[in-house]
């Protein structure tokens, strides 16, 4: 029996296909399209954040030419597919594992369908896109990637802010606290913190958001670095909620909120302090025949 043969029908043989075969060569179509292209296959299409205006217009146009859309649940905004789906059969994918994806979509496509897979923020995110590409492309459907809008820069444009301001915030980390998937050795959110020049954005942490703050004044970060928990950003009940890794907890505690919210942590939250810029400082103005 061929690695084919046992990887037909088996999501997970096809993945560890497809990852043996990308270590020995790269895929051609890496040299022959860029991101925003129209390509052959199914694409896999990042919603944004959840106000229909953030999605790319390459996935508004996919949307809008799609005979089924198989989406995220409620992490996609109900107005990104009554605006651009109504056409098309919509099928929720909570709840269905690859078993059923994977011939749900390829049959489709096979059928001569344009197939869209909707995933919410952007793919490349905390998705879980790439399995089910790979377990398609085994079985001889092509896909692609389209960009989309991630939470963290809807809310960092709803805070009026950069998540990178000179001599403040000099990286960003996009993490997520340590729980069922992440093991507590896993979990970097505390180092992230300490380096003292990085934002660091917390996806999948509303739930855990005390104890994730309990962890870091243990760990005797300062108890005013500025915090921000953005609930939903972009949608239409978006709420913003401020505060310190000292107080934050309990804002969110009672604000009732467990899920769907970015939390950012670090002096970008409020913007303060923050050194103006070469790019149209001194740097910009230097003649030909300045020094250096």
């Amino acid at each position: 029996m061929t690695d084919s043969d046992e990887a037909a029908g088996d999501p997970q043989a096809a993945i560890d296909a497809q990852g043996e075969r990308r270590r020995e060569d790269l895929d051609d179509r890496i040299f022959e399209h860029s991101a925003g292209d129209h390509q052959e296959g199914i694409p896999f299409v990042g919603a944004g954040p959840g106000n229909p205006r953030l999605l790319t217009v390459a996935g508004k146009e996919l949307l809008e030419e799609a005979d089924l859309v198989v989406h995220a649940g409620s992490l996609v905004n109900s107005e990104v597919l009554e605006a651009y789906c109504a056409h098309a059969e919509l099928v929720n994918s909570v709840g269905k594992d690859l078993e059923e994806l994977i011939p749900l979509m390829r049959d489709a496509y096979e059928d001569g369908q344009n197939v869209v897979r909707l995933h919410s923020g952007d793919p490349a995110i905390y998705g879980a896109a790439l399995e089910q590409m790979d377990a398609l492309e085994h079985e001889g459907i092509p896909t692609y990637l389209v960009p989309g809008v991630t939470s963290a820069f809807a809310a960092s444009a709803t805070l009026r802010t950069q998540l990178t301001l000179n001599e403040l915030a000099n990286h960003v980390a996009f993490t997520r606290p340590q729980g069922k998937t992440l093991t507590p050795e896993e979990d970097h959110v505390s180092e992230f913190v300490g380096m003292g020049d990085v934002t660091t954005c917390l996806y999948l942490g509303t739930h855990a958001v005390r104890e994730t703050m309990d962890r870091l004044l243990a760990d005797g970060h300062d108890p005013d670095l500025p915090v921000a928990v953005v609930y939903h950003a972009s949608w239409p009940d978006e709420d913003v909620i401020l505060g310190t890794i000292e107080t934050i907890a309990d804002r969110v505690e009672e604000a009732g909120y467990r899920a769907s919210a970015l939390v950012i942590v670090g002096e970008a939250v409020t913007g303060s302090g923050y050194e103006r810029s070469y790019l149209y400082g001194d740097w910009a103005n230097r003649g030909p025949d300045s020094d250096g």
